[in-house]
């Protein structure tokens, strides 16, 4: 077996009992995703692969906040696999800096691979996918599903995103609606583009039906 078979395995395993948002199934969106985008993009497609699969390997949000365990986890993987140190720096580089964190982070790295699979990644915050996934973690947190009173925080510090815990709806303009124009890559903006669409109707008919008007 190769070590992208060993990976899947690895990574099937690890997340067998994960969040709904969170598990096998959105790190396998990711690579397909992250594998449409490669195809336009020069890259070192192993990096891309093994970034894709391993980049939610152990979610922060899930290890109270510890963001060494993710790193932890894919380094020793990898090494038991006899992966090169410089493609093991690489992919704990791309979990390190892949996510969103509120918006107001610095990448403090930066590569094709990284491009491509943050890409990857957000677009599955995107479209039907990402509103299903926003309200399964939602209702996992018990968030109410929208308040009109609790205003969206477009400021907050990477601790305060961390800790957040308004109603989901907010979570949409607190990032999904600011995806579109933070992508990388011109396949993955195109495909946000039109995700993006797709989110502001669904909010549109939300509000016409919380207001009791359709």
């Amino acid at each position: 077996m190769t070590v992208i078979d060993n990976t899947i395995r690895f990574v099937k395993q690890q997340l067998e009992n994960a969040e709904g948002g969170h598990d096998w199934f959105h790190i396998e969106r990711v690579y397909k995703n992250a594998l449409l985008i490669a195809q336009d993009e020069t890259c070192d497609l192993t990096v891309v692969k093994l970034g894709a699969l391993l980049h939610d390997i152990a979610d922060s949000k899930f290890h109270d906040g510890d963001e060494n365990v993710g790193p932890k986890t894919a380094r020793d993987f990898l090494e038991s696999q006899d992966v090169s140190e410089e493609t093991i720096q690489h992919v704990i580089a791309i979990i390190e800096n892949i996510s969103f964190k509120g918006g107001n982070f610095e990448k403090e790295f930066h590569s094709k691979e990284l491009e491509i699979v943050q890409d990857a990644d957000r677009l599955d915050a995107l479209g039907a996918i990402g509103i299903a996934r926003t309200f399964n973690y939602g209702g996992f947190k018990n968030r109410p599903l929208y308040n009109p009173n609790i205003q969206p925080n477009l400021n907050m510090s990477k601790e305060e995103y961390k800790n957040n815990n308004a109603p989901t709806l907010n979570h949409f303009y607190e990032k999904l609606l600011l995806l579109k124009d933070k992508m990388n890559t011109e396949t993955g903006k195109k495909i946000a583009l039109e995700r993006h669409r797709y989110m502001e109707n669904f909010l549109s008919q939300f509000y016409a039906e919380w207001e009791g008007d359709k």
